[in-house]
């Protein structure tokens, strides 16, 4: 496995392939990026990770000094997995300068959900993705890939790369999950002991929702409001602080006022102790 420092090694390592398949990556890898990596090898002639933990996407008081940064690991788990080359920049390398250019996402998108608890986040992704794509792919065609579990983001991506007119496939990845369904994560490490047990308790929740959507999708009998708000409060009775838990249409992130056969999707995210977990259940 080759790896590039700068924009320049980077070009030179890919200059004699046609279609790059790229898997973004913050490090701290676990099994789900292993799986993105399994995803991608087959649609490119070349794979390209990169480990990058971009300020940007990072508010005040969130953890971008505490993010576990593992590159030793990292780079084994990379090689062992057939990753051809990876781009590992530091600060210097990507922002040479204060990045004072950024991608506004469509705030319809962006400002909901995760962009209402977290303003600017998307922001901050869209600009780092949209340079790393430049000098991955130097303007040229390729495909990247995301996990399922950052559902927002990958669907803004997606409207990112349409709207651009950039010849890049976005390629979503299944949720990897832990035998007992928690999503994997590398926050997970925040957990303790105690707190890791508990967490499944979210995707449950949300897999309960989506259950009920199912099933009242026959009779439009669902009170949505009402269902969301018992799921919250099942995860406040367990002492949990919840920011979210909603039904929404899949394609676009709307509420769902009423049931119909379009695709949906529950979506949560809330704080068990100080790690803030998210996760998604389609319906």
């Amino acid at each position: 496995m080759l790896i590039a420092r700068t924009v320049d090694e980077l070009r030179h390592h890919l200059f004699a392939f046609n279609k790059p398949v790229f898997v973004p990556t913050m490090g701290n890898l676990h099994e789900g990026h292993v799986n993105l990596l399994r995803l991608a090898k087959p649609l490119g002639d070349v794979t390209v990770a990169s480990i990058f933990v971009n300020r940007l996407q990072f508010l005040p008081h969130e953890d971008f000094a505490s993010y576990p940064r593992t590159f030793d690991s990292d780079c084994q788990q990379l090689q062992t997995h057939g990753c051809d080359v990876l781009f590992a920049p530091d600060e210097s390398t990507l922002y040479p300068q204060p990045q004072t250019f950024k991608v506004q996402p469509d705030p319809t998108l962006a400002d909901i959900l995760e962009g209402e608890f977290r303003p600017g986040f998307f922001t901050g992704v869209c600009t780092v993705v949209l340079k790393l794509f430049h000098c991955v792919f130097n303007g040229g065609a390729g495909v990247a890939v995301f996990g399922q579990k950052d559902y927002q983001q990958q669907l803004i991506l997606k409207h990112m790369v349409q709207q651009l007119a950039m010849p890049i496939e976005i390629v979503t990845g299944t949720t990897t999950r832990a035998p007992d369904g928690l999503a994997l994560s590398s926050r997970n490490g925040y957990l303790s002991p105690t707190e890791r047990t508990e967490a499944v308790q979210l995707s449950l929740a949300l897999r309960s929702l989506a259950q009920a959507a199912r099933a009242a999708k026959t009779t439009g009998s669902l009170d949505v409001a009402a269902a969301e708000n018992h799921a919250m409060q099942s995860l406040r009775h367990r002492g949990w602080q919840p920011d979210y838990v909603t039904l929404r249409h899949a394609h676009d992130l709307s509420a769902v006022t009423q049931l119909s056969d379009q695709a949906m999707v529950v979506l949560g995210a809330a704080k068990l102790g100080t790690t803030r977990l998210i996760d998604n259940a389609e319906v």
